[in-house]
């Protein structure tokens, strides 16, 4: 199992590569996961966990602690670009045999970047760490998880934000892009703009209609 190369992404598109045919259990865990993260962005919980039930699964069936750990960065990868913050729990347990790279990204995630080697990152991440900004990275989702582990920092800035919602917007990742709006609603408020805050609510509203 190759380490990350974009946010807590399983490398197991290999499993899709010609040459032999990949075991069964690396078949069901690249495809629960692609599910998985689909239905998470599009606010779908219930199929989002299921799914992701099923990948773990697959991947604890090997045995190697260091799959299903990046199984774990997956989920808290989403989470952090859906400003949804915790302390990685799944990971936890799993982190002593995970390896260094798996252990640096996912203190990268929490904010805690102070002693990671950063050499350790996906080159995109380097950036963010280096630079303290989400613009370097072009891939969509690993440009919102770099705002949401600033924001988790207090430090995204305004074109942070507005790209953030720009990013989840084209892609139509509904809870991400309602995560975002609801900051830009609440910034507005708190600078005493009502039109601001009114337009954002429009957007918020029409996305919570489109779920209904």
């Amino acid at each position: 199992m190759k380490r990350l190369a974009a946010p807590g992404v399983l490398l197991l598109a290999a499993a899709c590569a010609s040459g032999p045919v990949p075991p069964d259990w690396q078949l069901e865990a690249h495809g629960a996961l692609e599910s998985y993260k689909a239905a998470y962005l599009k606010g779908d919980a219930k199929s989002a966990a299921l799914e992701f039930a099923r990948a773990r699964r697959e991947l604890a069936s090997t045995g190697r602690a260091e799959r299903v750990a990046q199984a774990e960065l997956t989920r808290c990868a989403l989470a952090t670009a859906s400003l949804e913050f915790d302390d990685c729990p799944g990971f936890v347990p799993l982190a002593a045999d995970a390896g260094p790279a798996a252990r640096a990204y996912a203190a990268y995630l929490a904010g805690r970047w102070d002693g990671v080697d950063a050499a350790l990152l996906p080159v995109a991440q380097r950036a963010v760490v280096a630079g303290g900004k989400a613009a370097p990275i072009e891939e969509p989702l690993s440009r919102l998880v770099a705002a949401g582990v600033l924001f988790r920092m207090q430090r995204v800035e305004p074109p942070d934000i507005a790209a953030a919602i720009e990013v989840a917007s084209a892609q139509g990742w509904r809870r991400p892009l309602l995560a975002w709006l609801g900051v830009e609603e609440r910034r507005a408020q708190a600078a005493g703009d009502a039109e601001a805050a009114a337009r954002f609510r429009r957007r918020i509203e029409l996305i919570l209609e489109g779920k209904r």
